[in-house]
């Protein structure tokens, strides 16, 4: 045990995520724990160099701490009635990245053998930046992945003459994807890729239409985006936020990525088309809180408890995570109740792999989990959406739960997550994922509450949160999934303002 490497730590009272005075000892030990501080300074026993402690929300807050795995029991000692929970971490509920990251490279020629382009649709323009994976059998997920180079040129080493099971092709900004299945390449061949017009109605414009002048926006709500990130971009105004990673500039929380741009401009995008994209409640106030850092796609747990008091010490309504695949845990679970009971909702993914049980934090009783459907013919025949229709149908044959969604009785309400255009850093892409789902699921929460400012006035409790969501619950419609896949249904605009539903 003595030579097992350190690991990282959450110290926390045995509920909450502050702790109170009712027990002084614990109390000043807690309070002398600041960054930096190597806890044999401060709490008696044979503690080692390694334990330390890394960050800290504030003088009462929750503690990461380092230390081997053998001090545990000298640490539970020195600190009785303390929860030590270990540093774990969730990931971007993105389809795309189930995708990206499960080829298993086949082994075979040393040189490029295969050269294939990506041009726009229609001209010859190159499309530059774009991965590319080619499985050679899907089902076992073997193929190989590449990516566009500034001619728009993908080099492929082992696959060719070999018949290609399924294709997929992801731009990275303003392209629409690209699939197709039972394909041959051959050196030459031009893949057409599909730009991205933003007055192209997609899933969310389609359920979501923009309010008009007059009708509730949002305004008066505060959505905070527990995520990549957010911006800069001309679209979104973010009002403020802080980076929560440990480590990095606490004031830093433009997008590392673009995930969490995409989400910000689901909920509350300003601009207008087909020069720019609307958000569902583009009157909220948007703050962003980043939890991810940079070249890491992972978010601990500490930084997700950190984000989560910062927005309601901010006074977010609503929070959006668009986040999970972890373990369950403890901490987040005190965290999104600390929320709850402060008057602030959690709209949390429920993931994407597949119709397997809803993932954590979304799985947690206090988050409200929503899974990802689509629509038929809201997104072109041939990207990356197409196979994700799938059974069960809705009442209105169109409608889908997306083959990416976890689903199960955690569910809470379904929104539109294929194919969904929105904001990213550098211009505007469609991504699908129950990521998407998610903060349509939290837009539209914020533009039904904004119509009731009693209940946004009321004061900052539980009992804040339970009517908010009693009153959501008025606006919910079945959608003809049944309640595994839907929960109570989707949110939805009071009957008149969104197109009808066509047995």
């Amino acid at each position: 045990m003595a030579n097992l490497p350190p690991r990282n730590y959450i110290l926390l009272p045995r509920t909450g995520i502050q702790f109170s005075d009712a027990t002084p000892t614990t109390r000043d030990a807690i309070k002398s724990l600041t960054v930096d501080t190597r806890l044999r300074d401060v709490l008696a026993g044979d503690l080692t160099n390694v334990a330390v402690v890394l960050d800290s929300t504030d003088g009462q807050g929750a503690k990461l701490v380092q230390l081997s795995e053998s001090e545990l029991p000298l640490l539970r000692a020195q600190l009785p009635g303390v929860l030590i929970v270990p540093e774990v971490f969730y990931y971007p509920q993105l389809f795309r990245e189930s995708i990206r990251t499960v080829a298993r490279p086949l082994q075979g020629q040393a040189k490029v053998a295969l050269k294939i382009q990506l041009v726009e649709a229609k001209t010859t323009k190159p499309v530059a930046g774009a991965t590319v994976v080619a499985f050679t059998n899907f089902a076992d997920r073997t193929g190989e992945q590449a990516t566009s180079d500034a001619q728009g040129v993908v080099s492929f080493k082992n696959i060719t003459n070999q018949k290609i099971d399924q294709l997929y092709v992801y731009p990275k900004v303003g392209y629409w994807s690209y699939w197709k299945q039972k394909v041959t390449l051959k050196t030459g061949d031009k893949l057409p890729i599909q730009p991205v017009k933003l007055d192209y109605q997609n899933a969310k414009s389609f359920f979501y239409p923009a309010p008009a002048d007059g009708e509730p926006n949002g305004s008066g709500l505060t959505v905070g985006v527990i995520d990549t990130g957010a911006g800069p971009h001309p679209d979104l105004n973010i009002a403020g936020g802080a980076c929560t990673v440990t480590g990095d500039d606490p004031k830093d929380f433009a997008d590392v990525d673009e995930h969490g741009s995409h989400v910000s401009g689901i909920i509350a995008a300003q601009g207008t088309p087909p020069t720019g994209v609307r958000g569902i409640a583009p009157g909220a106030t948007l703050r962003a809180y980043r939890v991810f850092g940079r070249n890491s796609n992972g978010a601990s747990n500490f930084a997700i408890i950190k984000a989560i008091e910062q927005a309601v010490a901010d006074k977010c309504d609503l929070l959006n995570m668009s986040l999970g695949g972890g373990p369950v845990d403890t901490a987040t679970q005190e965290a999104i109740t600390f929320a709850y009971q402060n008057g602030t909702l959690c709209f949390v993914a429920t993931g994407n792999d597949g119709r397997q049980p809803v993932s954590f934090p979304a799985s947690f009783s206090l988050s409200l989990a929503v899974s990802a459907m689509g629509r038929k013919g809201t997104f072109p025949a041939n990207t990356t959406d197409a196979p994700n229709v799938a059974a069960p149908f809705g009442t209105d044959k169109k409608n889908f739960i997306a083959a990416f969604s976890n689903v199960g009785s955690s569910v809470d309400f379904t929104g539109p997550g294929v194919g969904i255009v929105s904001t990213v850093p550098g211009g505007y892409s469609p991504l699908s994922g129950t990521s998407m789902a998610c903060p349509a699921a939290t837009g539209i929460a914020a533009r039904l509450l904004s119509g009731h400012p009693d209940l946004v006035k009321m004061p900052r409790n539980a009992a804040r949160s339970d009517a908010m969501i009693q009153q959501l619950a008025k606006y919910v419609r079945p959608m003809g999934f049944g309640p595994t896949f839907e929960g109570t249904g989707m949110l939805l605009l009071p009957d008149g303002t969104t197109p009808p539903t066509v047995s």
